[in-house]
Parts: structure tokens; sequence; C-alpha cells
């Protein structure tokens, strides 16, 4: 039944906590939660919601009054689950048909979950879809992600940098190769030169070391390996911020890691999984690395999650390795800060409009924007 902001039958809204590593503690503030209360939904949250980052019970009841708390399971039997990272595959099982799940779904990259959300006759609005009408993300926090990777990567190169150390002015200015010159790799490089730590760089410049030079290099660069050779051969931090046209092609073959110094680090910023999906093997696009978490995000390279990597990705070359699939997630309430912000309008045209099968590709703004994130408008 078709649900408005003035109807006797309100759209209920469920938001669950994630449940994955004791790392993650991202939940939506309670100003968001007002704003889906204002527009007509009732909210129903799960037990012990914000509390990993200091909200209490109260602050919610406070912003919204007649929000629900509730367990886990029955988060995901409302109208709508909102949810920063996608569930796992039986809570996604536990949702009603007809239900919308809102989440990072990351649709060009897990077409396995595609066909699971279709199988099940969900509806899904993928977050990282959700676009202006000149194709811009409007939910995203590129920013955290390459401040908080270059922040993991220098403090791990402090520690494992040759003589004459890092801090000595006399060493030679630090190299980073970035792969990927979009809206990514433009923040990567701000936060690059600056050491992704403003305070390290004022103490470095202070003392008169020199600084960082960054190479961007867009993926058509790849194909020229003599090129990628000589740069990498000089290369201290390699990053990967790219958006590939294909994710069954690695960008970086493993064995070109041989040509990176012994103390180089390799950073993920675009942790794209390794996943086989009808009968297609995708990989990451520096390949043979391992896939970081909120838990553990820093590895070197006789650490054993490199056994984990599946048997068919080249992976006899290591480095010290910096990757974490949720990168803003290091410091979350600033993560959510930003997230909650850019989601009040978007959230605020779903319930308004009465749900997902309301929205008009034709609509306003948000509609728009909304209607290029449905899973029944993804090829």
């Amino acid at each position: 039944m078709k649900a408005t902001k003035n109807s006797n039958q309100k759209i209920t809204i469920g938001l669950p906590r994630m449940h994955v590593e004791a790392g993650e503690k991202r939940c939506f503030l309670p100003k968001l939660v007002n704003c889906l209360e204002k527009y007509g939904a009732q909210v129903v949250l799960e037990h012990g919601y914000g509390e990993e980052m200091g909200l209490a019970p109260q602050d919610y009841k406070q912003a919204a009054p007649s929000l629900i708390f509730a367990d886990n399971t029955q988060t995901y039997q409302q109208d709508i689950v909102l949810i920063l990272r996608c569930p796992d595959e039986e809570r996604i099982r536990s949702m009603r048909r007809g239900a919308c799940l809102v989440s990072m779904l990351h649709f060009a990259t897990r077409p396995k979950r595609i066909k699971l959300l279709r199988d099940l006759g969900l509806q899904a609005i993928s977050l990282d879809s959700i676009t202006d009408d000149s194709g811009r993300r409007m939910v995203e926090n590129f920013n955290a992600v390459a401040w908080n990777g270059m922040e993991a990567a220098f403090e791990l190169l402090q520690t494992i940098y040759p003589s004459p150390g890092f801090f000595n002015p006399s060493r030679p200015p630090i190299q980073v190769t970035l792969v990927g010159a979009g809206t990514l790799g433009a923040f990567t490089v701000r936060a690059a030169v600056r050491y992704g730590n403003l305070a390290l760089q004022e103490k470095l410049s202070r003392i008169g070391v020199p600084g960082v030079i960054v190479s961007a290099v867009d993926v058509d660069i790849t194909n020229q390996a003599p090129v990628m050779h000589s740069l990498l051969e000089r290369t201290d931090i390699l990053v990967d911020a790219s958006s590939r046209p294909d994710t069954t092609r690695a960008i970086i073959p493993n064995y070109w890691l041989a040509h990176l110094p012994d103390h180089a680090i390799v950073l993920d910023l675009c942790v794209d999984p390794y996943q086989t999906v009808a009968r297609e093997f995708h990989t990451k696009g520096i390949e043979g690395i391992p896939q970081g978490n909120l838990n553990q995000y820093v590895f070197s390279p006789d650490d054993t999650v490199f056994e984990s990597i599946p048997e068919q990705v080249p992976s006899a070359e290591k480095r010290h390795t910096v990757s974490c699939y949720s990168w803003p997630g290091i410091h979350p309430l600033e993560c959510m800060r930003v997230y909650s912000s850019q989601l009040h309008p978007v959230m605020r045209s779903l319930v308004s409009r009465g749900g997902p099968q309301a929205i008009r590709a034709d609509g306003n703004f948000f509609e728009r924007a909304i209607s290029r994130a449905l899973l029944s408008n993804h090829q």
C-alpha cells in the first residue's frame, strides 16, 4: 500500500546496527532520525544504536519522540531499511518482499548482490549511485577516504623509511604514484602533499624536511609497462584511486610490485573485492594485496592475511599494504556528520513521496537523483 506523509498508515523505516567488525561504530545521527519522523515516517531503531559513538537512546528520543526501539530482526521487517554498509546475505533474506534496502550497494562492482536483491523481490536504492543531473555523487565522503588513507600510509612510512630516516632533512622528497585522476584522485593529491595530516606537514616544514611529489596517472598509462616500471622504481607510496571499466582485470599486475623499493607502501583506496560472478573472477586494481577493514588496515609483507588471498590471484610479490573497506569509518562521528547532512534532503524526498514506488524519474531534483539509484532502473 502506498503510504504518504498525510496518510493514516505511516511508512516505516528500520535503522539496524551494522554488526560487522568491532571497529565499525557508525550509525546515523539523531538529526537525520528527526528528519525521517518529521516528514511522516515511523522510525524503528535497533537497541544500542549510536552508543559506540557516544550517543544515548535519549538523544534519539529527543530528536524523534515517536521512534520505537527494537531488536535487529525487527528493524529488517520495515518498509525501508536504511544502513550505511550493505548487510550480509542472511539479513537481506530476512527482509519482506517488496521492501526497500537503502545502503552503499555498489551496483557496478557487485553483480551477485544485484541478482540476490532481484531474486528476493526487493527494491533497493544504492547510496553511492545517487547523483545530481551532472552525474556528480551526492552521498560521498571522498575527502575522508583520501585523508584517512594517506594518514595511515604516512604513519606506517614513518616507521619503515630507510636511512637517513623519514624526519631527516637530508632525505629526498617522498614520491607518491597515484593511479586514478577522477574525483577521489583529486582529493588524494591534496591529502598526499600534506602527508594526510596537517600537523605532521607543519612539523616537517619547520625542520626543513623535503615534502611530497605526486605523480598522477590515469588508467590508460598503466598499459605502458616501461613507463610504469620507471615510475614504480622511485615510488614510496603507490595509491589505487582508480575507477576501472573492467574489474576482471588488474591494472597493476602483482609481478610489477617487484619494481617498488623494499620500503614502499601500497595504499588501496578503491577496495574493490575479489569475487567470482557467473564464472568471471573480479580482482583488485593492484593485484595480490589483501582486503582490510576497520579492525586491521595495515599489513606487513609477512602478515598471514596474504594467505587468504584467493589462490587464482598472483601474490608472490608483497609490500607493506594499507587497505580498509571503509576508510571514512576511522573517524566515525565526523564521517556520519557528513553522510547524515547529505542524506537529509534525499530521505525527506523519499519519505514525503511515500517510498521508492512513488519516485518519479522526471520529478524534482532529489526525486531524479533517487531515481538514478533505484535497482529497478539499473541495467
